[in-house]
């Protein structure tokens, strides 16, 4: 019930739209009494009285009743629906944001297709309850409350019996709910995997495809399939004894009403029930158990939902990155002479790196070398602050990074990752994510300074080629280039390059680092790289090893000390030499 209460809590933002819709609804439902009322009046007084103009009369009265409550009901569709996008657009939007301000930890431990399920599809069956659900249920309530009402203010002994099923519908609806939210959770778990794997196996298709472990995979996927129809098997086995059962228990009051209403028909006498009172009882009646099954049928749906609806406040009641909104803007102009002090970190239980002493000075170029997993990438992350530090310390020109807002500081960085990541979308694009009001010259000059101008002219529709999903249409060089170049453009105090070169060949790490090695000139970069090319020229160089830095100096001061670095430049651990 929290769940469904905190989905009905996003229709407090619009009282005017919720209160025309209860306005339709209120005077749409009192409508359909009118029928009924002028039936039993017809039959009982109108035909024996033979009175053709009344007779007339009530049947036209009857009609526009019909209409005007179809009337009311078409706008209060028109009004919901209206409604109920509006809230789903902002629940839409809230997870959405919620997502933007999750920490890199939380992804970590998530599936992608897991995350897409959740705001995709479990999104839209909150969507059902809310479009139907509740305008559907307020109806209902409506309807049985009024009709109730009418059927004990005509006989209330009749109307006794009419209703005697009603407490047993309550307690079948009780049995049926009170252990479903495991069964509808667990189909929305079972759909949820199978989305997750599905999404793995399309990005890893071509892995899947050179293993020739095409059988294999679609064994596994028939058997998360299979998990997901045992599921949805298990729900629809309780539908098929709930409905049916429901059914029945509401029969049994127009059984009730026959037998005790014919009875005191037959009994006859002045004060006795008249065919047309029983008639329009029966009207009544079905007024009455119509939107009772409709309930029943609510219920499922609700159940669904609030499965759906755990799922996704689950993500919108997970923790924010730490003190993402806090701190100061970086002062102006940002020097970039970064200091990593006594830094220790931990992913979890598993320590990382342990009371390391890194300094770039304005203008400076660092680069971090080491066997894989020495903790290179983890030194870059939190200077990006994309995980949170406890123990030491890092500074921007003095001032402590815990104490910076996290947008002033990543402005203040070039960010090139390993493996570039281009949105599906065209080159100009992705590009502008740098800059949003770059002009065509700001980005052809960055794509220039990459070397990357002379393919993306040669592309079939040039800066507005749409490159693929992950940059599928373009070759590992052309990606980086590209990244390289939506890194210039931002044109960054300080540069951060994570094996920004280790895609591409040598001939174009040559054209590459040129460009960055005027680039980098009076501004701070640290470089992680295994090609010796790439770092020899660094200003210094920090060699790491089991979260520690081992060995610091200059490329030919660590070649002579004859240590890690050295032999890592023996074993060709380093991708390229160059061999003088």
């Amino acid at each position: 019930m929290k769940t469904i209460l905190r989905v009905v809590s996003y229709l407090r933002r619009y009282p005017l739209l919720a209160s025309a819709q209860l306005a339709c609804a209120l005077l749409g439902t009192a409508a359909v009494i009118v029928f009924p009322k002028i039936t039993g009046y017809i039959i009982d007084v109108v035909i024996p009285n033979g009175d053709r103009g009344l007779f007339l009369t009530l049947v036209a009265i009857a009609l526009a009743a019909f209409l005007f409550r179809d009337g009311l009901g078409s706008l209060r569709l028109i009004l919901n629906n209206i409604f109920e996008q509006k809230v789903i657009y902002d629940l839409r939007s809230d997870l959405y944001q919620k997502l933007q301000r999750l920490p890199l930890r939380w992804f970590d431990g998530r599936r992608t297709g897991d995350i897409m399920t959740r705001v995709v599809e479990d999104v839209t069956a909150m969507e059902r309850i809310l479009i139907d659900g509740v305008e559907q249920g307020l109806m209902a309530v409506l309807q049985i409350f009024i009709v109730g009402l009418i059927l004990y203010l005509n006989d209330a002994s009749v109307a006794l019996w009419a209703t005697l099923p009603v407490p047993f519908l309550a307690l079948g609806a009780w049995i049926y709910t009170r252990n479903a939210r495991s069964r509808y959770r667990e189909q929305r778990d079972a759909a949820s995997d199978m989305n997750a794997l599905l999404h793995d196996n399309i990005s890893g298709i071509r892995q899947i495809k050179s293993f020739t472990a095409e059988e294999e995979e679609h064994a596994r996927f028939n058997s998360y399939s299979e998990k997901l129809r045992q599921s949805t098997l298990r729900i629809m086995y309780w539908w098929a004894f709930y409905s049916p059962g429901m059914s029945f228990v509401g029969m049994c009051g127009y059984v009730l009403v026959l037998g005790f209403g014919g009875w005191a028909v037959m009994d006859g006498g002045p004060d006795g029930m008249k065919i047309g009172e029983l008639l329009e009882f029966f009207l009544l009646l079905t007024l009455f158990y119509e939107p009772v099954a409709r309930l029943h049928q609510l219920n499922q749906m609700a159940l669904s939902a609030r499965a759906a609806g755990d799922r996704v406040f689950e993500i919108l009641d997970s923790e924010d990155e730490p003190h993402a909104a806090d701190g100061d803007p970086l002062p102006l102009p940002v020097c970039g002479h970064v200091k990593f002090t006594n830094l220790s970190f931990s992913y979890g239980d598993q320590p990382t790196l342990h009371e390391v002493n890194i300094e770039a000075t304005p203008g400076q170029t660092i680069a971090l070398v080491g066997p894989t997993g020495a903790g290179k990438s983890t030194i870059v992350n939190l200077l990006c602050r994309f995980y949170e530090y406890e123990e030491g310390s890092i500074s921007i020109d003095g001032h402590e990074l815990n104490g910076v807002a996290k947008a002033s500081l990543r402005s203040a960085l070039g960010y090139v990752t390993q493996e570039a990541f281009l949105f599906n979308d065209t080159v100009r694009e992705n590009l502008r994510l740098a800059k949003r009001d770059a002009s065509e010259e700001e980005l052809w000059a960055a794509l220039d300074a990459a070397r990357a101008a002379t393919f993306v002219r040669d592309l079939p529709e040039g800066l507005d080629t749409n490159v693929g999903e992950r940059g599928v249409k373009l070759s590992g060089g052309e990606k980086q280039r590209i990244s390289i170049a939506r890194a210039l453009l931002k044109n960054p105090p300080i540069l951060l390059l994570d094996e920004a070169t280790a895609s591409v060949d040598s001939e174009t790490e040559r054209l590459i680092q040129e460009a960055l090695d005027a680039l980098m000139r009076n501004r701070s970069a640290i470089v992680i790289a295994h090609r010796l090319s790439t770092i020899r020229n660094a200003d210094r160089i920090y060699v790491l090893d089991q979260g520690r830095v081992v060995e610091q100096g200059t490329h030919d001061e660590l070649l002579a000390r004859n240590g890690l670095y050295a032999e890592l430049s023996k074993q060709s651990f380093l991708a390229e030499q160059v061999l003088e």
